[in-house]
């Protein structure tokens, strides 16, 4: 079926499969835009999101989802950080901590390990002679 929707910055009906409700046309403006603050950003290490958004003419939100999204990161001398949405410590980009990063892996290794099957559980071959069916 389609997904019928208004794009969320121009308003213009179009037929959306996934992400961001954008239409094709606003996305590729966007793309655009990232390309200009990505470039900005590697001209102007000590910028920070404010003088950013200024310079570009971007609305400073979108500029802090391209950093959660990994799209963006600031150099190691940039003033610019965000908090781990789990644990609030600030990162450089992307939505959490390598501490959380790496837990939350483990926790979803641990997730999908196959089920230990109990000890004491005789296999099949190995029952006992009064188990076993018997023809008259």
């Amino acid at each position: 079926m389609n997904d019928i929707r208004n794009c969320r910055i121009c308003g213009k009906i179009f037929n959306y499969v996934m992400g961001p409700v954008v239409c094709p046309r606003c996305k590729e403006k966007l793309e655009e835009k990232f390309q200009e603050v990505k470039k900005y950003i590697q001209d102007n290490h000590g910028a920070d999101i404010p003088e950013v958004s200024e310079a570009c003419d971007v609305d400073p939100a979108q500029i802090r989802q391209w950093i959660r999204e990994d799209r963006l990161q600031f150099a190691d001398d940039s003033p610019i950080m965000i908090p781990c949405e789990k644990c609030g410590k600030m990162i450089r980009s992307g939505r959490f901590c390598e501490q959380c990063k790496a837990e939350m892996t483990n926790t979803f290794r641990n997730a999908f390990t196959p089920a230990v099957k109990p000890v004491n559980q005789k296999p099949e071959g190995l029952r006992s002679e009064r188990d076993r069916m018997r023809y008259l």
